[in-house]
């Protein structure tokens, strides 16, 4: 249960530096803002490509697993930090989503 734990935390935690990298190059180059929060939006995309790293789980299924975590997670930031209504659709893939994610890297394997 420690590492599912453990493992969420470093999905939101990568999340956190994606999704939010990635809004501030949006903000730098879409809608005008400084120079300076593009360059930290590109210094927090380089901080998630060394947290994902952190997973217990090998490359393959961390990145796959964060995948899922992505959409949700960018919805999320998207109703906080943008104004976007999710829709009952969004909601439904994200839910088919996680479920998936659960699949990959939460399922009991037969060693």
């Amino acid at each position: 249960m420690i590492s599912v734990l453990y493992s969420i935390g470093i999905f939101l935690l990568a999340c956190c530096f994606e999704v939010g990298g990635g809004y501030l190059v949006w903000l730098w180059l879409k809608e005008g803002k400084p120079f300076w929060v593009g360059i930290l939006g590109i210094i927090s995309l380089g901080i998630y490509g060394m947290v994902i790293t952190l997973q217990l789980q090998g490359f393959a299924r961390s990145y796959a697993a964060y995948g899922g975590f992505f959409i949700a997670f960018s919805l999320l930031w998207a109703f906080v930090f943008d104004g976007f209504r999710p829709d009952r659709f969004d909601i439904i893939g994200v839910m088919v989503t996680l479920i998936g994610v659960y699949i990959i890297i939460y399922a009991p394997r037969v060693s």
